[in-house]
């Protein structure tokens, strides 16, 4: 990453967001931003989430990042519209979270999903001869059902996930591993009703998330900046943005371009992370 300048780090407070899906480039970036914080002494973050989940293993090293940074700065997680499932895993690496009234969070648990095409392939007449060194080397493949055995494997797989879940919100928040069951069961649920639930600690904006931040660093609350830390794009695509943003003409062809580049972005996490336990919303 490169900075424009260097501010004086020990007056501001360092935000990082984390938007979309979670899964390998997002968290390479969060974790480069994450050793910036704690390189360049911020004495607080602001971490803003906006994301439904993702994979089990990136969601996990982020939260962990977050826990080691948390034993040197404090660190205040600020839900967006969305904060569920890898999203709450993620939050819970910071001591200190807030969410808006109405924002969707919880999700609490695991899937996995595979795809079946065996009666495609017969119509279009297309098989495999399949070559394994034992039974379950080619476990949710997608030209044949699950048999009993697999499906047991793969239970098994995602109940540890899970309990790895629960265990990991009932010591964030002090709370009993029924307590958090009782609600772990992908369940979503309201920003209002996570306060009650003891998943959230106060209700607010970002900016309210802000001025509580600088409050437990005993920084001003009116005049102290955020220092956004984020993956600065090529000089040529940031001219570009800045000249289409300034031209009303392009408005209908940028929106279109967005939609396409989201439901793309999306279309290759489904595919990559196919056969993958996942934190994961699906809507």
């Amino acid at each position: 990453m490169v900075w424009p300048f260097k501010p004086r780090f020990s007056k501001q407070i360092a935000r990082i967001e984390i938007n979309g899906a979670i899964a390998g480039a997002t968290r390479k970036q969060v974790l480069e931003a994450l050793k910036t914080v704690e390189e360049r002494k911020f004495p607080a973050l602001l971490l803003r989430i906006d994301s439904p989940g993702g994979t089990v293993g990136d969601s996990q090293e982020i939260y962990s990042a977050l826990k080691r940074l948390g034993e040197k700065i404090k660190i205040v997680a600020s839900f967006g519209n969305i904060s569920a499932s890898g999203g709450v895993y993620i939050g819970m690496g910071a001591q200190h979270i807030m969410a808006n009234p109405g924002t969707i969070t919880g999700s609490i648990g695991v899937i996995l999903r595979g795809n079946n095409l065996e009666r495609l392939l017969e119509k279009v007449g297309v098989s495999f001869k399949v070559i394994k060194s034992g039974p379950y080397k080619d476990i949710l493949s997608f030209d044949r059902e699950l048999t009993q055995p697999e499906e047991h494997i793969l239970q098994e797989l995602i109940d540890i996930s899970y309990s790895q879940f629960v265990q990991t919100v009932a010591s964030s928040r002090n709370l009993s591993l029924e307590t958090v069951r009782s609600f772990a069961d992908g369940r979503i649920f309201t920003g209002q009703q996570a306060v009650d639930l003891g998943v959230v600690d106060r209700l607010g904006t970002e900016e309210d998330a802000r001025r509580w931040t600088c409050e437990l660093v005993g920084l001003d609350q009116e005049k102290t900046p955020c220092f956004t830390l984020e993956e600065r794009k090529p000089l040529l695509n940031r001219i570009l943005s800045r000249e289409q943003a300034q031209s009303s003409l392009f408005s209908n062809s940028l929106l279109s371009n967005r939609l396409l580049s989201t439901g793309a972005e999306w279309l290759e996490f489904e595919i990559s992370t196919s056969g993958l336990p996942l934190w994961l919303y699906r809507p």
